[in-house]
């Protein structure tokens, strides 16, 4: 078990606000499990805390925080979403808690008008991305690229033998991991797996991610094309797996697609390329600036049906080449896009906010 900190070594506090799992609770998730061995680090909200000592109430908070640490310095307050930034407002202005407030924006979009109000109200912000930092009125503080943890997302030593472990039909498989919506592509990798399975019969892909009600007739419809095509046993519906269950079956695909229209950041690449898979993506969040065709994957114009069918089909061509994208892929990660990176990144910018600079 972890143990936490006394009181007054306690620099940082994380939101996690949000039940539903989602990127920026992978994100937080990840980083924290490096973080807690370099600061002292609470977390308030309990959702998916891999180690409930780690969780902190609101009113807890309140309570820590109504005087600065031993050293006088103020407490830092790691916001992600708005409803965070709200909780630290609250916390700093109404009840006088001792913290700087931090907000990390990741989306690739104009903010709305009570975002950028609440953005105003920070101490500092990060961005993830050169593309997000585009969007944001005021420039950021501080652009750290997210990472990944490569202790958890690392090649197999076979991927066929992996595929076939975990049950599915066919020699190799392709997958494409996040809800299951039209925003994410999910319509586009069917259709362009639709395509090029009339050439590929040694390939079976899986769709894996939670699949809302107001998502269920957009499934539907899918599920009914496929079956058209007589795909059933070859296009599989996974839905929502256990978070624990995820790193094997990235490493397991030859291919990883990501295919959305617009993502802030879109770590399941990454996480790919990690695992010495090769990435099929859209040129939405931080992707173009991680993706280069031909060397660790493909990118194509969000939407564009016929670019990616062509692209899919072309790359389960030659699986010798989806091998050494994807070794290019895990040399990069290693490179620049790890966990470890990101979390004494974060560390480092805590440590100055906290003394002024």
């Amino acid at each position: 078990m972890t143990k936490v900190q006394s009181n007054d070594t306690i620099e940082v506090i994380l939101g996690n606000s949000n039940s539903r799992f989602s990127g920026v609770t992978s994100t937080m998730l990840q980083t924290l499990q490096i973080q807690k061995e370099l600061v002292g680090i609470r977390v308030m909200g309990k959702h998916h805390l891999p180690d409930a000592q780690l969780a902190i109430s609101f009113t807890e908070v309140i309570k820590l925080c109504r005087k600065p640490l031993s050293n006088g310095k103020h407490r830092v307050f790691h916001a992600r979403r708005n409803d965070e930034m709200i909780q630290a407002l609250i916390l700093k202005h109404l009840f006088g808690s001792k913290i700087h407030i931090i907000f990390t924006s990741t989306a690739q979009r104009y903010h709305s008008g009570l975002t950028r109000w609440l953005m105003s109200k920070m101490d500092a912000i990060i961005s993830t991305c050169d593309a997000a930092a585009s969007y944001l009125k005021t420039p950021a503080d501080i652009i750290i690229n997210h990472g990944v943890q490569t202790e958890s997302y690392y090649p197999a030593e076979n991927k066929q033998a992996l595929w076939q472990q975990h049950g599915f039909s066919g020699e190799y498989g392709i997958g494409i991991f996040g809800r299951v919506r039209e925003q994410k592509g999910v319509h586009l990798f069917v259709n362009a797996c639709i395509e090029a399975f009339k050439l590929h019969p040694e390939y079976t892909a899986i769709i894996v991610g939670a699949i809302s009600t107001d998502n269920q007739t957009f499934v539907d419809e899918l599920k009914n094309k496929i079956a058209k095509q007589s795909l059933e046993d070859r296009i599989l519906f996974l839905g929502e797996q256990p978070f624990e269950k995820i790193p094997s079956l990235i490493r397991s695909v030859s291919v990883l697609a990501a295919l959305s229209d617009n993502e802030g950041f879109g770590l399941t690449p990454l996480e790919a390329l990690a695992s010495s898979t090769a990435v099929l993506t859209t040129k939405a969040g931080a992707w173009p600036e991680i993706v280069e065709n031909g060397v660790n994957g493909f990118i194509e114009n969000v939407n564009d049906q016929q670019a990616i069918t062509a692209t899919l089909s072309n790359m389960l061509d030659t699986p010798e080449h989806l091998d050494a994208m994807g070794k290019n892929g895990r040399k990069q990660v290693l490179e620049k896009y790890t966990a470890e990176q990101e979390a004494h990144k974060l560390c480092d910018f805590y440590r100055q906010i906290q003394s002024g600079l």
